[in-house]
Formats: structure tokens, C-alpha cells, sequence
């Protein structure tokens, strides 16, 4: 008897895209789509909006674009997994559709409780409530992206009704919850019809996008954490605890039923700071990389190898985003002198990234008392082998990155073969899902020279900044 092969789709709704990705049972690629996301709105300082309806729009661009490069029979494909991406607000009227435009993570809003100011508002929820629906036409999302301004109880997972908790929100306007791994709903056949999703296959619960990806990069072991290169940089590791009064760390839920991923702070515009240098330089930049068959990134890259560690003294400080309780720091290049090129400045973003990572992570390893002993780098960036060198110098431990980056998709496809049975639990589809790619062992004089940069100079470098930065704020707003 011949056994037709299955497959698993998986949806990565992230700040920049939506991407569809389908595996095989064993977490290779079959095929995928993406599709860029459209510019925010910024009307005004603190408002940052998806436009119209752009992550449902993208993701039937995406979906499209997946099931056309698909090899084999719709039937075969047996679930989907829903990741999106997390601390957005959706507000929806009564039957499902937006009010208003999606609210970004990076909106003012979003970091107060809801204030119910538009009667046509009947549900409040994120990304991954508003997609379900779409996607189902249920009312319910994973309680595994509720993080930040939401009633939700940390410890059980559920709701938490208290008057004073719910504030402006009542328990009508909220979803019904579903733990990771539970089925949401079918796809329906208006969603089959937009999107080319075969009709009717269960549409499985994950988690926020960052629980997703570890998920999907194989965190599951003690001392080992994952840094995360996205938009919105942080690294995370696993816990099983919900500890409180933390100030190194946040709780944040996993992708695994009530356990936990112990979330350092991160660095905000992380990856979108490269994608700006790379934008600043232009169009003689692009030429340049064209006629070296490469892509701008892999042109900066090599460029960069041939610059030694620590840029000749060139340092960087990623606050292209201010952080909320600082809102006068401003990012910055400091060491400047005539050997200095576009090669030192992109190798200074990349050493500051792991620089301001290797911090963080060592104030999280600190406060939970866990050594680290292995680093993994999941993201579009873990593809630049520089950048993964400059992380196992600067961390001091071997560092690794796994055969698919985009950690995502694939860890919402783990969430969907547990949930049908493919594999029995967490651990046994990771380890069967889940390949590293390859590994990369600490040079001890590069070491030693980025301990030295940290100790002496970089740790404490916005102790001298800040001063400047006040003044600067109280002339330029």
C-alpha cells in the first residue's frame, strides 16, 4: 500500500510581511509566499497603523502565491498554523470587520489599557483573533498572544474579570481563549474562495510570533537561549515558572501549553536599523551589488569581513527608537576618523546588535542564576555568516543557526502536527522538525578584544550620551 505524503502549512504575520510557508512532515520547505506589508500610517507622533486592511490582504497574496508554487494535491494538506504578530490591536465591529486600521506594536496605544471611544467597536483583540476569524469565522484566539495591556491572567491562562483589570474592556468584547495546540476552527469557504487555503481544514492555535519562532528554532533546552533578529530584537529562554517582580526579564508565554519563554529587553528597530543603512546608501550601493551578482546585504557583508573586529574604533548605539522611559536618546555613530568607511559603519550596527544582546542576556542569565552555554540566531540575518561570527566572539559560546530561519512558520507547523497526532509531543516533532544548519565556534583573540570594548567603553557608553542627548532634546522635538 502506497502512502500519500502530507503536508502542513504555516502563516508568519509579521511587522514586515506575511509569509505562507508549506512543510513536509518532516519540516522541509515544499514550497511558500510572501508578501510585503504596506508602509504604516504615521499621521502624527505615537500613531503607527496598518493601512485598509493589509494583513488580511497580504496574507491572500501570500496564500496565493504558496498554493500556486505547491507540487502536490490540496487534499493532502492536513492543517494550518497561525502565527501573527504580537502586542498589535485589532478593534473589530459586530460582525468580524475592522472599525479601524490595525494598531501597530510600535503605537502609543497599544502600551495603554483600550479606551472605548468608538461606539462601532464591538470586539477588541490582536492580530491573530482578527486573522482567526477571518480565516474561520470564530470568535476565538490563542491565549499565547496576550502580552502587554490585555486582562489575562499569567498563571492560568485565562481571562482575569476583576473590574479594575478589565477597565474600559468588558468580557463580551473579548475572544474565548484556546491553549497552543488547540484547533480554532476550519477554513471556510470565503476564506478558501480569497486565499486558495483548501476549504475546511483545521486552522491549529500557536502563540505570540516570538514563542512561535523559538519554537521553530528547537529552544527547548536548558542554558541555551535564542536571539531573535527581527524588527523588534530580543532574546529569550525557556522556564516552566512564571516569576514575578523581574527586571532583567519578562514572562511571556510559550508556544507549549503552560510553560513559559523568559524574554530579556531587546532593541527596538533591531534588523530595521541594517535595512535603513542599506536604503541610505542609495541607488550607487544596488549598482554595485548587481554587478557583483550579489544582494546588497551579501555585498555590505563582504565588504565588512575584511574590517577588523571593533570597526578601528567605531561604535554604534541602536536607539533609532527611543525606549519610553528615555525618549531623548538618539541612535548613534561615535569614533569617527579618516579610515572610516561604509564598511566600518555597517560592521558597527552589526557589532552593536550583538554588543546590546550580549548585555541584555547576561542581565537575564543573571537574575534567573543560568549559565548560558549555547547561543541559537534565528531571523533573516542569521543568513550572514559575518554576523553569526561577530555573535559566537562577542558571547563567547558556540552559536548556531538552523536550515530554515524563518523559525515561525515552522514552529506553527510543529503546533499543527502535535495537535493531529503526527508526533506525540513537543520535544520528539522538534527533534524530528527542527535541523541546525551549522555552528560557529568563538575566535579567542576577537573574544577577548569585544570583552575589553564592552567592560571599558560600550556597557556604560549611554551613561556619557545621555547629557548630550537631554540638551539636544530640548531644541529639537
Amino acid at each position: 500500500m502506497i502512502m500519500t505524503k502530507k503536508y502542513i502549512m504555516g502563516i508568519d504575520g509579521g511587522s514586515q510581511s506575511s509569509k505562507v510557508v508549506i512543510f513536509d512532515l518532516d519540516g522541509n520547505i515544499v514550497c511558500e509566499g510572501k508578501c510585503a506589508l504596506q508602509p504604516m500610517h504615521m499621521q502624527e507622533p505615537g500613531v503607527v497603523e496598518h493601512p485598509n486592511d493589509d494583513l488580511w490582504d497580504s496574507l491572500i497574496v501570500a496564500s496565493k502565491e504558496a498554493m500556486d508554487y505547491f507540487p502536490g494535491n490540496k487534499e493532502d494538506i492536513i492543517g494550518l498554523g497561525l502565527c501573527t504578530i504580537r502586542f498589535c490591536r485589532a478593534l473589530l465591529k459586530r460582525d468580524g470587520s475592522l472599525a479601524e486600521p490595525v494598531l501597530s506594536w510600535m503605537d502609543a496605544r497599544v502600551s495603554k489599557p483600550y479606551e472605548h471611544v468608538n461606539p462601532e467597536v464591538a470586539y477588541v483583540t490582536t492580530t491573530s483573533g482578527y486573522i482567526t476569524h477571518r480565516l474561520t469565522g470564530n470568535f476565538v484566539d490563542t491565549a499565547a498572544n496576550y502580552q502587554g495591556q490585555w486582562p489575562i491572567d499569567t498563571d492560568t491562562w485565562e481571562w482575569d474579570e476583576a473590574p479594575d483589570v478589565m477597565g474600559q474592556l468588558s468580557r463580551e468584547m473579548l475572544f474565548d481563549l484556546k491553549m497552543p495546540g488547540d484547533v480554532l476552527g476550519t477554513v471556510t469557504k470565503a476564506a478558501a474562495d480569497a486565499t486558495g487555503i483548501p476549504e475546511g481544514i483545521p486552522v491549529i492555535a500557536t502563540a505570540n510570533d516570538k514563542a512561535v519562532e523559538a519554537l521553530g528554532s528547537g529552544l527547548l533546552a536548558e542554558k541555551t537561549a535564542l536571539v531573535s533578529l527581527g524588527t523588534y530584537i530580543a532574546a529569550m529562554m525557556p522556564g516552566l515558572e512564571n516569576p514575578r517582580d523581574t527586571t532583567a526579564f519578562w514572562t511571556n508565554f510559550a508556544s507549549t501549553p503552560h510553560q513559559y519563554l523568559y524574554e530579556s529587553n531587546g532593541i527596538r528597530r533591531g534588523m530595521w536599523t541594517v535595512s535603513w543603512f542599506k536604503e541610505l546608501l542609495g541607488d550607487d550601493i544596488m549598482l554595485k551589488a548587481h554587478q557583483d551578482g550579489h544582494s546588497v546585504e551579501e555585498f555590505l557583508n563582504r565588504e565588512a569581513q575584511h574590517i577588523p573586529a571593533g570597526s578601528d574604533g567605531l561604535m554604534t548605539v541602536l536607539d533609532w527608537l527611543a525606549p519610553g522611559d528615555a525618549p531623548y536618546r538618539k541612535g548613534i555613530m561615535i569614533g569617527f576618523d579618516a579610515r572610516h568607511g561604509r564598511a566600518h559603519m555597517y560592521r558597527s550596527i552589526l557589532e552593536a546588535i550583538a554588543l546590546t544582546m550580549k548585555n541584555r542576556v547576561d542581565d537575564m542569565c543573571a537574575e534567573l542564576g543560568v549559565p548560558l552555554e549555547n547561543l541559537i540566531i534565528s531571523g533573516g540575518g542569521s543568513n550572514s555568516t559575518l554576523l553569526m561570527q561577530i555573535f559566537a566572539d562577542v558571547f563567547g559560546v558556540p552559536t548556531s543557526r538552523t536550515e530554515v530561519n524563518g523559525s515561525a512558520s515552522l514552529g506553527a507547523a510543529i503546533c499543527v502536527a502535535v495537535a493531529l497526532g503526527i508526533y506525540p509531543t513537543y520535544e520528539a516533532a522538534t527533534h524530528k522538525m527542527v535541523r541546525t544548519r551549522d555552528k560557529f565556534q568563538p575566535n579567542q583573540e576577537n573574544q577577548a578584544l569585544y570583552h575589553r570594548i564592552n567592560q571599558e567603553v560600550y556597557k556604560d557608553i549611554t551613561k556619557s550620551t545621555d547629557t548630550i542627548l537631554k540638551k539636544a532634546a530640548l531644541i529639537f522635538q
